[in-house]
């Protein structure tokens, strides 16, 4: 999908944006902007798009985001019903690499973090003892003023370079130049598979929210994702069928059906080719990962 361009506000009093988010869901459109973001999750699950990767989130869960690296976070689809509830809360740290002046990066000190600036162009998970000390700076930095804060972002980029249990998220051809135009068609089609996966839905149908032929269209959503638009469903009904399996509320069969897939041997054949495992595997291999 093309993303929107995103322009950040708020650098007349601050080099970098720090705020502590409280809405009833995640709700922004695909976008992009030049900052580094960092973003963790305190409450709320649901799908995230990062670059070419679909996947599920959910509280806890911190990632880095490189400059100009698509993204958007969707809460599950009962959280649009509870607008009077606050369903998800975040604490989002935006930065340019050059926040901290334009010769900081050429600094011999610094060579470790010109590697996190280029590693972070896919998107990175961070977890274990890093996490844990990059959430308690994340928190001390929403409550200090002045030099306090430059001094815990310098901490924080510290933290990042020097974390070992990473895991990159997208690759390295995800990114497109768009225009508004095309941010509109794609954020429909978008919006529109977002709120029908769970039926058939047929390429007749989504061509026509694309204002598209059926033949333009297939073209066009290859050319945009490098992907077909029937891999994009299936990531995404996955997705759902994955956050279904952990939460052990229905058996195999019955999340086959509510993910949208019409019968369950192409479930499988599906799960397998996207995640590597059977469903079965993939919630014990859960399970053990939960009692760890």
């Amino acid at each position: 999908m093309k993303p929107h361009f995103h322009r950040i506000s708020g650098y007349l009093q601050n080099s970098f944006i720090i705020r502590h988010q409280k809405e009833p869901y995640f709700r922004a459109g695909w976008h992009y902007h030049p900052e580094l973001e960092l973003h963790y999750v305190v409450k709320g699950k649901g799908l995230r798009f990062i670059g070419d990767n679909v996947s599920n989130f959910e509280e806890g869960e911190l990632i880095l985001l490189g400059q100009n690296l698509p993204h958007s976070w969707r809460s599950k689809e009962e959280d649009f019903e509870n607008t009077d509830q606050i369903g998800t809360e975040a604490i989002v740290i935006q930065f340019l690499p050059e926040c901290l002046g334009t010769d900081f990066m050429n600094l011999p000190e610094a060579h470790l973090i010109k590697h996190l600036y280029e590693k972070a162009r896919k998107g990175i998970i961070i977890s274990g003892t890093a996490k844990m000390k990059l959430v308690s700076l994340m928190e001390k930095a929403l409550v200090v003023e002045g030099l306090d804060k430059l001094v815990i972002l310098l901490s924080i980029l510290s933290a990042l370079a020097e974390a070992d249990d990473v895991e990159t998220i997208a690759s390295f051809n995800a990114f497109y130049q768009s225009h508004e135009a095309e941010t509109a068609r794609l954020n429909r089609i978008y919006s529109f598979t977002m709120a029908n996966y769970k039926r058939e839905l047929s390429l007749e149908e989504v061509a026509e929210i694309a204002n598209l032929s059926i033949t333009s269209f297939c073209r066009y959503f290859r050319l945009m994702t490098k992907k077909t638009y029937n891999d994009f469903l299936v990531e995404i009904r996955i997705s759902h069928a994955c956050r279904l399996l952990v939460e052990d509320t229905l058996v195999t069969e019955m999340v086959c059906f509510e993910c949208g897939f019409r019968n369950v041997s192409n479930f499988y054949r599906h799960f397998k080719r996207v995640k590597g495992y059977t469903p079965l595997e993939y919630k014990r291999l859960f399970l053990v990962k939960k009692i760890i």
